[in-house]
Formats: structure tokens, sequence, C-alpha cells
């Protein structure tokens, strides 16, 4: 029987992987959730979806990705990795994208 991890220990785990990168990444300043996590409506199947605020981040999106080890968070992961201007950016630009994300985003670390 495959059982799926509670809402709340899915939390618990990113909360620790963000402050264990936050260790080997300092310009790592904020991590979130959005989505379904975000909004408390998880359950069995859902993904998460991952906000990452990176100071240092530069290049397209695939490259930033790949200095985050995302494979050992608990679930199946989609994440954005923004620098702060760009994040503010996207939050003025008044988007739908930016409008979910307002509402949705619970953020985890610091």
């Amino acid at each position: 029987m495959v059982r799926w991890p509670e809402p709340e220990q899915v939390l618990r785990e990113v909360r620790d992987w963000a402050q264990e990168q936050a260790g080997r990444v300092p310009s790592l300043e904020r991590v979130a959730v959005f989505g379904s996590y975000g909004r408390g409506s998880a359950g069995v199947g859902s993904d998460l979806d991952l906000l990452l605020i990176d100071a240092a981040a530069s290049g397209p999106q695939q490259q930033r990705l790949r200095h985050w080890p995302l494979e050992l968070l608990p679930l199946s992961c989609d994440a954005l990795v923004l620098t702060p201007s760009e994040h503010e950016a996207l939050m003025a630009a008044g988007s739908r994208f930016a409008v979910e994300l307002e509402r949705d985003a619970r953020w985890l670390w610091p």
C-alpha cells in the first residue's frame, strides 16, 4: 500500500530543506510554497509548487534550477527561482499568476 505524506509533514520537510539550503547557498533569501500547498487544499497526488528567492540567481530557469537539489524534497516539485527584483516586478505587474501567487504563497523560510 502506498501512503501519501500528510500536508503538515510535507511543509515541515520543505522548511528543513530550505534551512539546509540556506546554509549551503547564502544568497537564498526566502522560500514559499504556492498552489495547493499554499492554499491548504493539498491532497493525494498533489505536487509541490515552490518559489525560491535567490539574490544570486542568473540565467534561464532551467539553469537556475540545476543549483537546487529538488530531488531531496518529499514530493515531485515544480520550482520557480527568482531574484528579489524579479519577484517585485512580477508582483507589481498584476498578472493573473501574480494575483494567485500573492493569494496563495505560504512563506516557509526564513
